[in-house]
């Protein structure tokens, strides 16, 4: 498929357009530590794609927090921007594709499950701001992936129909949310996430390991 025959491009955040997977399991490591509790191994699958608020909110029930909701995400706001701002960088080829679709006028957005405070910190750092027309967090929609609400509202304001977008995406529920929303998803290999890449290979259209793959035209 030809990237160039789609109207807009609609990026996720962690994992797809920056290499920071990694950081979310420290954080919540860290954080439970502070109640002198262990990470469950099954938790990083059980959050996937729940928005900012829908995980703080899990956090609390899970684990029989005392902290308020908006005590939970500050926390996490303060222990993520440091690692954001110094730690977290692109993935391969990601800002070569990025100036392609500028150069190609093709209209790009962000639908993220993250916090705006933390989406604004890689922006800011990583200097990536300008591609991009929209930038949505799931906290500004009613349901999170794998519900499509998230990629419908980047469309919607985009003013491009759904069926026109390409969606990048990392976990399975991103990559249902995009189907669901029924747009062309290509799945972008993490190292987080490998040992579901045969279940994001079957559930997306595409499947790459870095954008090189894109701009050396081996998908598109």
């Amino acid at each position: 498929m030809k990237i160039n025959q789609k109207k807009a491009v609609i990026f996720d955040l962690d994992g797809t357009l920056v290499d920071s997977m990694w950081m979310w399991k420290t954080i919540d490591i860290e954080y439970l530590a502070r109640y002198g509790l262990e990470c469950p191994d099954d938790l990083q699958r059980e959050i996937e794609g729940m928005s900012f608020s829908e995980t703080a909110s899990y956090f609390k029930r899970r684990f029989g927090l005392e902290d308020s909701l908006d005590g939970i995400k500050e926390a996490w706001v303060q222990m993520s921007i440091e690692k954001y701002k110094n730690e977290v960088t692109l993935k391969p080829g990601a800002r070569a594709f990025l100036d392609y679709i500028w150069d190609k006028g093709i209209p790009a957005g962000i639908a993220t499950s993250n916090g705006r405070a933390m989406v604004d910190a890689v922006l800011d750092s990583l200097d990536i701001r300008r591609y991009f027309r929209v930038v949505a967090t799931a906290c500004e929609v009613a349901a999170g992936k794998p519900a499509p609400d998230i990629y419908l509202n980047v469309a919607g304001r985009l003013q491009v129909a759904p069926s026109d977008c390409v969606v990048f995406e990392d976990v399975p529920a991103g990559i249902q949310a995009g189907k669901n929303a029924g747009m062309t998803v290509f799945a972008v290999e993490d190292a987080f996430s490998l040992d579901m890449r045969e279940e994001k290979m079957h559930l997306a259209d595409y499947y790459i390991k870095d954008y090189y793959e894109l701009l050396d035209g081996a998908a598109g």
